[in-house]
Protein backbone atom coordinates (compact mmCIF):
# COMPACT_ATOMS: atom_id res chain seq x y z
CA UNK A 1 0.00 0.00 0.00
CA UNK A 2 1.72 3.62 -1.23
CA UNK A 3 -0.61 6.12 0.69
CA UNK A 4 1.24 8.69 2.59
CA UNK A 5 1.74 7.31 6.73
CA UNK A 6 -0.20 9.83 8.67
CA UNK A 7 1.34 8.64 12.70
CA UNK A 8 4.98 10.56 12.79
CA UNK A 9 7.94 8.39 12.37
CA UNK A 10 8.76 9.86 15.70
CA UNK A 11 5.71 8.32 17.00
CA UNK A 12 5.87 4.90 15.60
CA UNK A 13 9.52 4.45 17.03
CA UNK A 14 7.94 5.87 20.39
CA UNK A 15 5.10 3.50 19.98
CA UNK A 16 7.35 0.12 18.89
CA UNK A 17 10.05 1.07 21.71
CA UNK A 18 7.28 1.13 24.83
CA UNK A 19 5.22 -2.16 23.43
CA UNK A 20 8.46 -3.81 22.87
CA UNK A 21 9.39 -3.15 26.88
CA UNK A 22 6.42 -3.85 28.33
CA UNK A 23 6.45 -7.01 26.35
CA UNK A 24 9.98 -8.10 27.35
CA UNK A 25 8.86 -7.53 30.97
CA UNK A 26 5.69 -10.24 30.75
CA UNK A 27 8.25 -12.39 28.77
CA UNK A 28 10.18 -12.35 31.84
CA UNK A 29 7.58 -14.34 33.64
CA UNK A 30 6.00 -15.60 30.40
CA UNK A 31 8.97 -17.77 28.66
CA UNK A 32 9.23 -18.78 25.28
CA UNK A 33 5.98 -17.25 24.21
CA UNK A 34 6.53 -14.00 22.61
CA UNK A 35 3.42 -14.08 20.16
CA UNK A 36 0.77 -14.42 22.74
CA UNK A 37 2.45 -11.90 24.99
CA UNK A 38 1.97 -9.18 21.82
CA UNK A 39 -1.51 -10.80 21.34
CA UNK A 40 -2.34 -9.52 24.77
CA UNK A 41 -0.82 -6.55 24.53
CA UNK A 42 -2.34 -5.67 21.07
CA UNK A 43 -5.80 -6.14 22.81
CA UNK A 44 -5.11 -3.97 25.55
CA UNK A 45 -4.30 -1.14 23.44
CA UNK A 46 -6.79 -1.98 20.72
CA UNK A 47 -9.50 -2.06 24.08
CA UNK A 48 -10.19 -5.22 23.78
CA UNK A 49 -10.60 -8.22 26.00
CA UNK A 50 -8.41 -11.24 25.55
CA UNK A 51 -9.81 -15.00 26.09
CA UNK A 52 -6.91 -17.80 26.96
CA UNK A 53 -7.99 -21.10 26.47
CA UNK A 54 -6.05 -24.15 27.60
CA UNK A 55 -5.20 -26.69 29.74
CA UNK A 56 -4.81 -26.68 33.25
CA UNK A 57 -1.12 -25.25 34.36
CA UNK A 58 -0.10 -23.99 30.90
CA UNK A 59 0.34 -20.16 32.07
CA UNK A 60 -2.86 -18.50 31.60
CA UNK A 61 -2.91 -16.71 34.69
CA UNK A 62 0.50 -16.06 35.02
CA UNK A 63 0.42 -14.33 31.69
CA UNK A 64 -2.46 -11.78 32.99
CA UNK A 65 -0.86 -11.28 36.31
CA UNK A 66 2.40 -10.42 34.41
CA UNK A 67 0.93 -8.10 32.30
CA UNK A 68 -1.11 -6.19 35.30
CA UNK A 69 1.97 -6.06 36.91
CA UNK A 70 3.74 -4.66 33.97
CA UNK A 71 1.45 -1.60 34.04
CA UNK A 72 0.97 1.19 36.70
CA UNK A 73 -2.51 0.54 37.32
CA UNK A 74 -5.22 -1.38 39.30
CA UNK A 75 -5.57 -5.43 39.10
CA UNK A 76 -8.25 -7.16 40.40
CA UNK A 77 -8.42 -11.16 39.62
CA UNK A 78 -12.44 -13.06 39.66
CA UNK A 79 -12.27 -16.78 40.71
CA UNK A 80 -15.14 -17.62 38.76
CA UNK A 81 -17.07 -20.15 40.35
CA UNK A 82 -20.49 -22.41 39.98
CA UNK A 83 -21.81 -19.81 42.68
CA UNK A 84 -20.60 -16.51 42.05
CA UNK A 85 -23.29 -13.93 41.50
CA UNK A 86 -23.93 -11.18 39.00
CA UNK A 87 -23.41 -8.92 41.97
CA UNK A 88 -20.06 -10.51 42.97
CA UNK A 89 -19.12 -9.45 39.66
CA UNK A 90 -20.39 -5.75 39.38
CA UNK A 91 -21.68 -4.68 42.58
CA UNK A 92 -24.03 -4.00 44.82
CA UNK A 93 -26.23 -1.06 45.80
CA UNK A 94 -26.76 -1.12 50.34
CA UNK A 95 -28.65 0.71 52.32
CA UNK A 96 -26.56 2.63 54.43
CA UNK A 97 -28.27 3.42 57.76
CA UNK A 98 -25.96 6.06 59.29
CA UNK A 99 -26.74 8.39 56.11
CA UNK A 100 -30.39 7.47 55.81
CA UNK A 101 -29.87 7.16 51.92
CA UNK A 102 -28.27 3.82 49.43
CA UNK A 103 -24.34 3.67 48.04
CA UNK A 104 -23.37 1.67 45.81
CA UNK A 105 -20.26 -0.70 46.39
CA UNK A 106 -18.29 -1.13 43.39
CA UNK A 107 -17.36 -4.85 42.61
CA UNK A 108 -14.33 -6.34 41.32
CA UNK A 109 -15.00 -5.36 37.76
CA UNK A 110 -13.78 -1.44 38.87
CA UNK A 111 -10.19 -2.04 37.88
CA UNK A 112 -8.01 -1.53 34.99
CA UNK A 113 -6.88 -5.16 34.18
CA UNK A 114 -9.09 -7.47 35.41
CA UNK A 115 -8.42 -11.76 35.60
CA UNK A 116 -12.10 -13.92 34.63
CA UNK A 117 -10.78 -17.07 36.03
CA UNK A 118 -11.95 -19.74 34.85
CA UNK A 119 -14.75 -18.12 33.16
CA UNK A 120 -16.87 -20.93 32.12
CA UNK A 121 -17.07 -22.51 35.84
CA UNK A 122 -19.56 -19.71 36.18
CA UNK A 123 -23.39 -20.02 35.44
CA UNK A 124 -24.55 -18.15 32.07
CA UNK A 125 -26.14 -15.87 33.75
CA UNK A 126 -22.96 -14.82 35.72
CA UNK A 127 -20.98 -14.72 32.48
CA UNK A 128 -23.42 -12.41 30.81
CA UNK A 129 -22.82 -9.94 33.92
CA UNK A 130 -19.42 -9.03 31.90
CA UNK A 131 -21.44 -7.98 28.62
CA UNK A 132 -22.50 -4.62 29.22
CA UNK A 133 -19.17 -3.55 30.46
CA UNK A 134 -17.03 -5.39 27.71
CA UNK A 135 -18.69 -4.00 25.37
CA UNK A 136 -20.19 -0.29 26.95
CA UNK A 137 -17.47 0.55 29.53
CA UNK A 138 -19.47 0.75 32.29
CA UNK A 139 -22.36 -1.29 34.45
CA UNK A 140 -25.07 -0.41 35.31
CA UNK A 141 -26.97 -1.59 38.87
CA UNK A 142 -30.37 -0.78 40.34
CA UNK A 143 -31.05 1.95 37.06
CA UNK A 144 -27.53 3.57 37.94
CA UNK A 145 -24.72 3.73 35.39
CA UNK A 146 -21.14 3.23 36.71
CA UNK A 147 -17.71 3.89 34.35
CA UNK A 148 -14.92 1.40 34.49
CA UNK A 149 -12.69 4.12 33.37
CA UNK A 150 -10.05 3.76 30.34
CA UNK A 151 -7.92 1.86 30.06
CA UNK A 152 -10.21 -1.63 30.70
CA UNK A 153 -9.36 -5.16 29.84
CA UNK A 154 -10.86 -8.27 30.10
CA UNK A 155 -8.60 -11.24 30.49
CA UNK A 156 -10.46 -14.26 30.55
CA UNK A 157 -9.44 -17.50 31.09
CA UNK A 158 -10.98 -20.90 30.63
CA UNK A 159 -10.15 -24.86 29.98
CA UNK A 160 -11.27 -26.81 26.89
CA UNK A 161 -15.30 -27.51 27.34
CA UNK A 162 -15.12 -30.93 27.52
CA UNK A 163 -14.01 -30.43 31.12
CA UNK A 164 -16.17 -31.64 33.68
CA UNK A 165 -18.29 -28.76 35.52
CA UNK A 166 -17.79 -26.06 32.82
CA UNK A 167 -20.62 -24.11 31.46
CA UNK A 168 -19.97 -22.86 27.02
CA UNK A 169 -20.01 -19.13 27.09
CA UNK A 170 -22.66 -17.91 25.18
CA UNK A 171 -22.26 -16.74 21.88
CA UNK A 172 -22.81 -13.02 22.36
CA UNK A 173 -20.17 -13.24 25.00
CA UNK A 174 -17.79 -14.91 22.58
CA UNK A 175 -18.00 -11.95 19.97
CA UNK A 176 -17.04 -9.43 22.74
CA UNK A 177 -13.83 -11.04 22.81
CA UNK A 178 -11.32 -8.93 20.40
CA UNK A 179 -9.17 -12.77 20.63
CA UNK A 180 -9.03 -16.01 21.49
CA UNK A 181 -5.52 -17.24 21.86
CA UNK A 182 -4.04 -20.28 23.85
CA UNK A 183 -0.45 -20.63 25.31
CA UNK A 184 0.39 -24.34 25.17
CA UNK A 185 3.30 -25.90 26.58
CA UNK A 186 6.27 -24.00 26.72
CA UNK A 187 9.27 -25.08 24.25
CA UNK A 188 11.91 -27.24 25.34
CA UNK A 189 14.85 -24.60 26.07
CA UNK A 190 12.58 -22.69 27.82
CA UNK A 191 10.74 -25.56 29.63
CA UNK A 192 14.64 -26.25 31.10
CA UNK A 193 14.69 -22.64 31.80
CA UNK A 194 11.85 -22.79 34.52
CA UNK A 195 12.83 -26.33 35.81
CA UNK A 196 16.25 -24.83 36.51
CA UNK A 197 14.31 -22.07 38.46
CA UNK A 198 12.09 -24.31 40.36
CA UNK A 199 12.76 -22.12 43.88
CA UNK A 200 10.73 -19.03 42.35
CA UNK A 201 7.65 -20.28 42.60
CA UNK A 202 5.84 -16.88 41.23
CA UNK A 203 7.97 -15.53 38.75
CA UNK A 204 4.87 -12.36 38.19
CA UNK A 205 6.09 -11.39 41.77
CA UNK A 206 9.12 -10.10 41.13
CA UNK A 207 8.27 -7.93 37.70
CA UNK A 208 7.80 -3.89 38.43
CA UNK A 209 5.59 -1.27 36.09
CA UNK A 210 7.21 -0.59 32.99
CA UNK A 211 4.61 2.21 31.82
CA UNK A 212 1.51 3.56 33.53
CA UNK A 213 -2.31 3.79 32.51
CA UNK A 214 -1.43 7.52 30.88
CA UNK A 215 0.83 5.79 28.58
CA UNK A 216 -1.59 2.51 27.57
CA UNK A 217 -4.14 5.61 26.52
CA UNK A 218 -1.42 7.76 24.69
CA UNK A 219 -0.40 4.27 22.40
CA UNK A 220 -4.47 3.70 21.75
CA UNK A 221 -4.34 7.35 20.30
CA UNK A 222 -1.88 6.95 18.29
CA UNK A 223 -2.97 3.31 16.95
CA UNK A 224 -6.03 5.32 16.12
CA UNK A 225 -4.08 7.29 13.66
CA UNK A 226 -2.50 4.46 11.94
CA UNK A 227 -3.26 4.67 8.03
CA UNK A 228 -5.60 1.62 6.44
CA UNK A 229 -5.49 1.68 2.30
CA UNK A 230 -8.79 1.36 1.48
CA UNK A 231 -7.88 -1.90 -0.38
CA UNK A 232 -7.73 -3.42 2.95
CA UNK A 233 -10.74 -2.70 4.10
CA UNK A 234 -11.99 -4.25 1.16
CA UNK A 235 -9.79 -7.08 1.85
CA UNK A 236 -11.44 -7.69 5.50
CA UNK A 237 -15.08 -6.58 4.23
CA UNK A 238 -14.35 -9.57 1.82
CA UNK A 239 -13.08 -12.34 3.70
CA UNK A 240 -16.04 -11.01 6.45
CA UNK A 241 -18.25 -11.71 3.38
CA UNK A 242 -16.74 -15.36 2.35
CA UNK A 243 -16.81 -16.24 6.00
CA UNK A 244 -20.44 -16.05 6.01
CA UNK A 245 -21.01 -18.07 2.98
CA UNK A 246 -19.02 -21.51 3.94
CA UNK A 247 -21.06 -24.19 3.95
CA UNK A 248 -19.83 -25.39 7.50
CA UNK A 249 -20.59 -22.28 9.04
CA UNK A 250 -23.55 -21.70 11.04
CA UNK A 251 -22.51 -17.84 11.53
CA UNK A 252 -20.11 -16.04 10.24
CA UNK A 253 -17.74 -12.72 11.00
CA UNK A 254 -19.79 -10.06 12.40
CA UNK A 255 -19.64 -5.67 11.74
CA UNK A 256 -18.67 -5.65 15.86
CA UNK A 257 -15.77 -8.82 14.35
CA UNK A 258 -14.69 -7.04 11.48
CA UNK A 259 -14.37 -3.63 13.18
CA UNK A 260 -12.49 -5.20 15.94
CA UNK A 261 -9.97 -7.03 13.05
CA UNK A 262 -9.66 -3.50 11.96
CA UNK A 263 -8.38 -2.01 14.89
CA UNK A 264 -6.19 -5.23 16.49
CA UNK A 265 -4.29 -4.69 12.88
CA UNK A 266 -3.50 -1.17 12.94
CA UNK A 267 -1.96 -1.62 16.77
CA UNK A 268 0.15 -4.79 15.49
CA UNK A 269 1.45 -2.59 12.54
CA UNK A 270 2.80 -0.07 14.82
CA UNK A 271 4.47 -2.49 17.21
CA UNK A 272 6.07 -3.46 14.00
CA UNK A 273 7.67 -0.72 13.10
CA UNK A 274 4.91 0.84 10.38
CA UNK A 275 1.87 3.55 10.84
CA UNK A 276 0.08 1.51 7.98
CA UNK A 277 -1.44 -1.60 8.21
CA UNK A 278 -0.50 -4.35 5.08
CA UNK A 279 -2.05 -7.59 3.98
CA UNK A 280 0.41 -9.57 6.31
CA UNK A 281 -1.03 -7.78 9.37
CA UNK A 282 -4.63 -9.05 8.67
CA UNK A 283 -3.02 -12.54 8.15
CA UNK A 284 -1.45 -12.79 10.88
CA UNK A 285 -4.43 -11.97 13.27
CA UNK A 286 -6.91 -14.07 11.39
CA UNK A 287 -7.18 -17.04 13.80
CA UNK A 288 -6.90 -15.20 17.19
CA UNK A 289 -9.32 -12.73 16.08
CA UNK A 290 -11.77 -14.99 13.80
CA UNK A 291 -11.23 -18.26 15.44
CA UNK A 292 -13.75 -17.74 18.46
CA UNK A 293 -16.26 -15.50 16.54
CA UNK A 294 -17.14 -18.33 13.45
CA UNK A 295 -19.97 -20.68 14.84
CA UNK A 296 -19.67 -23.87 13.08
CA UNK A 297 -23.16 -25.59 11.97
CA UNK A 298 -24.01 -29.01 13.46
CA UNK A 299 -22.25 -31.50 11.35
CA UNK A 300 -19.10 -29.88 10.75
CA UNK A 301 -17.11 -31.39 13.81
CA UNK A 302 -18.61 -34.50 12.40
CA UNK A 303 -17.14 -34.16 9.06
CA UNK A 304 -13.72 -33.49 10.85
CA UNK A 305 -14.00 -29.52 9.81
CA UNK A 306 -12.40 -26.74 12.39
CA UNK A 307 -12.56 -23.09 12.34
CA UNK A 308 -9.23 -23.16 12.00
CA UNK A 309 -9.36 -24.89 8.51
CA UNK A 310 -12.11 -22.74 7.40
CA UNK A 311 -10.01 -19.71 8.20
CA UNK A 312 -7.50 -21.13 6.26
CA UNK A 313 -9.06 -21.86 3.26
CA UNK A 314 -10.41 -18.43 3.69
CA UNK A 315 -6.89 -16.66 3.37
CA UNK A 316 -5.89 -19.11 0.76
CA UNK A 317 -9.17 -18.08 -1.59
CA UNK A 318 -9.78 -14.17 -1.34
CA UNK A 319 -7.63 -12.28 -2.94
CA UNK A 320 -4.85 -10.27 -1.30
CA UNK A 321 -4.38 -6.78 -1.82
CA UNK A 322 -0.99 -5.57 -3.97
CA UNK A 323 1.10 -2.69 -3.87
CA UNK A 324 0.20 0.22 -6.17
CA UNK A 325 2.54 0.26 -8.87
Amino acid sequence: MSEPVTVHADDVRWYADTFERVGHNVESAVLGKRHVVRLALTCLVSGGHLLLEDLPGTGKTMLARALAKSLDCSFARIQFTPDLLPSDVTGVTVYDQSHGEFSFHPGPIFHTVVLADEINRASPKTQSALLEVMEEGHVTVDGQTHGVGSPFMVIATQNPIEQAGTYQLPEAQLDRFLMRTSLGHPDAESTEALLAESRVRDRAAGLTPVVGATEISQMAKVADMVHVDRAIISYVRRLAEASREVPDVRIGLSTRGALAWIRAAKAWALAEGRGHVVPEDIATLAHPVLGHRLLMASGAAFGGVSPDEVIDSLLAQVSVPRDRA
